[in-house]
This record gives structure tokens, sequence and C-alpha cells, in this order.
């Protein structure tokens, strides 16, 4: 991003010092993280809309008190969790070829840069997950990259999924130390809007993973951003993404009401938005899920930093059905917030733990 530099001298003044600006601004809609080619640049003014969300009850993960975290320190993916596992969901910006602006330069048909890289696989070596959800990832071969990186950084995750929607661009991969025992697909993926049909852009990640004993069903996603489409309204067609999400969901939980899932991605919207309501659900409903709280050693939950506006929100999300609740080590989670996480991705990545 052209504002790296600066949004990096700000990294731990202003979400303290703005946070309750920002904090309306993220609801009011004015983040964004698409930056696909034929999308206005990032540093191009737009236009948003987005309605204002509905009034909320309290729900039980609210009373969930974490306690206070610490500074980031180095693991070891032999001695943390030996009978759990370790889940990190990330949107690693772009590890894809694209038109991009690099040192003030325009590049075109470009990989994301090297020093960008490193600092992804940097992060994801230094907290040793199981399994890694990633967000925009360009072809196959570019998660194949990640994975052979991860590789050559300690971090071994031999088993991988990808898969995507009708975005020909970024895709979804995941990446696990466990085998993955089954895939599947969503038996809807389009909806109807103005008219017209469209299909889910990202798609949705399906993957089974055994691991130590137990089974964990990951459901991965990367909605529409708030940003301007052809398509129509962003807000619909986000909001359209995550009725598709929870139909799947909920289709999953009617042939077995046990079924340990756990939602995570990218989803563009802050917790009190309508599309963050439509995939959690309703709290007294058997298919509730429950959004795992998360804080960095700052005690902030941000997870993507808007640099054009200077604006901090919770968009990045790991959900888990009233089955695998049980398991989370709520006191583990946490936004990961090391010293070069501006260097990887606009995004930071969020760690859940699992007993």
């Amino acid at each position: 991003m052209g504002f790296r530099q600066l949004a990096a001298s700000f990294e731990h003044r202003a979400p303290r010092i703005l946070g309750a600006f920002f904090g309306v601004a993220a609801v009011l809609g004015t983040l964004s993280c698409d930056r696909k080619t034929g999308t206005p640049p990032w540093n191009t003014p737009e236009t948003q809309t987005t309605a204002p969300p509905p009034a909320e009850t309290a729900e039980a993960e609210d009373e969930i008190e974490i306690p206070e975290a610490s500074e980031s320190v180095t693991v070891s993916s032999e001695t943390v969790s030996p009978s759990g596992l370790r889940f990190i969901t990330y949107n690693v910006e772009n590890w894809l070829t694209m038109d991009r602006y690099v040192d003030r330069k325009a590049l075109k048909g470009a990989p994301k840069p090297e020093s960008e890289k490193q600092a992804v696989v940097a992060i994801l070596a230094r907290h040793t997950p199981d399994v890694v959800g990633l967000c925009e990832i360009g072809e196959a071969s570019d998660l194949a990259e990640i994975q052979e990186d991860l590789k050559a950084a300690g971090l071994n995750l031999p088993h991988s999924h990808y898969t995507g929607g009708s975005d020909p661009t970024r895709h979804l991969g995941l990446l696990s130390r466990f085998p993955i025992t089954s895939t599947a697909k969503p038996a809807e993926t389009e909806y109807r809007l103005g008219g017209q049909t469209f299909a889910i852009n990202r798609g949705i990640l399906d993957a089974t993973i055994q691991a130590r004993g137990k089974s964990y069903r990951f459901l991965g996603t990367h909605l529409k951003s708030k940003r301007d489409s052809e398509q129509g309204d962003q807000e619909a067609i986000r909001l359209n993404e995550a009725r598709l999400l929870r139909r799947h969901v909920t289709s999953i939980l009617k042939t077995n009401a046990d079924a340990r899932l756990v939602v995570y991605g990218d989803l563009n919207d802050t917790r009190a938005t309508p599309t963050i309501k439509t995939i959690t659900g309703n709290y007294n409903d058997p298919t509730y899920l429950t959004s795992i709280p998360a804080k960095d050693s700052h005690r902030d939950a941000w997870t993507h930093h808007w640099a054009l506006h200077d604006l901090y929100s919770r968009i990045d999300y790991i959900m888990v059905t009233r089955e695998l609740r049980k398991d989370v080590d709520f006191p583990a989670a946490k936004i990961i917030d090391d010293a070069d996480w501006d260097k990887a991705s606009d995004h930071r990545a969020v760690l859940a733990v699992f007993k």
C-alpha cells in the first residue's frame, strides 16, 4: 500500500487514540479490502452505501471474559496444545499476480512483493498453526508456494484444499498438518439480485479434518468487500452471500446436529450488521454459531486497517457450533499483532485454539 510506512508508525497509537471514531466509521461501512484489477485503486475516492444495523439483543458470548493478552512469543508446535488443535484464519492480501503499485511504481502482472510474502510466512511460522484458512490466494500454484515456504521455515502443513467462486482472481485455500478426510460443495451457490442471477464471488471452502481423534469441519469464505460493484449494491451482494453460507451451515446441522463446524474468513462486515447476524443465526436456535472473541496484546479487537482512511475494523472471524464451543480454549484466542503484521497484509491473522 502507498500508506504502509505511515500506518506502521501509528500501529500502537492510532487504534487507542482514535478507537471510538473508527468504531463508528466501521459500522457505517467505510472499509474495504478489495483490490481486484478493474476496481477503483485504493487511493481513489468512492461512495459507500450502507444501511444502519438493526438493534441487537445481548448474546451469550458477550459475557465471555478474556484474560489480558500477553505479548506475542515464539511457540513450539510440538508443545502447544498436544491434544488439541491450533487454527488461524488469515487474509494474506493479494498473494497472486495482478497489476499493482510497488515502491510508487506501477507494475503490470506483478506477484506479491517478496518482502510481503516473507512477512506472511514469518508470522505463520512463529505461531505454529495446525490448520490455516487463507483468503486472497491466486492460483493453486500460489497456495503451493505458501505451503513450500512454510515448510522451509519449519512449519510443515502437507495437506491442502483450494477452491473459489465466480471471481477468477481471488480464491480460498486451506493448509493442514492433519489429513483432509473429505471436501464438499454447498448445494446453493447462486442468488437473485435486481432480476439477475449471480454466483458467490469467492465461493465457500468446505473441508473436514481428523485431528488427534476429533473431527473438525472447516467452512471458509471471503465475502464481497464494501466497494461499488456493477452487479448491484455491495451491501446487498454481501448479505446474499452470507445467506448462502448460512443455508449451507443449516443444511449440515440438520443432517448432523452434532457437527463440529468452524466457520471462518474475511466477512467484510462488523458484528452488529445484518451480514454477520445472518451467518451466526438466532441465539435460541440449535444451529447458532458463536463468534470466538479475540483481542491483541493491547486489548484491541480490530483485524483490518484501511490505510487510506486510517480505519481499524473487526471483519475477520472464527465461529463455532454449539457442539464445538465446549472445546474452545477461549483465553488462548487472539488477534496476532506481531511487529511486522503490516508488512505482510492489511489484515491481522486471528488464532483460535481447540482443546
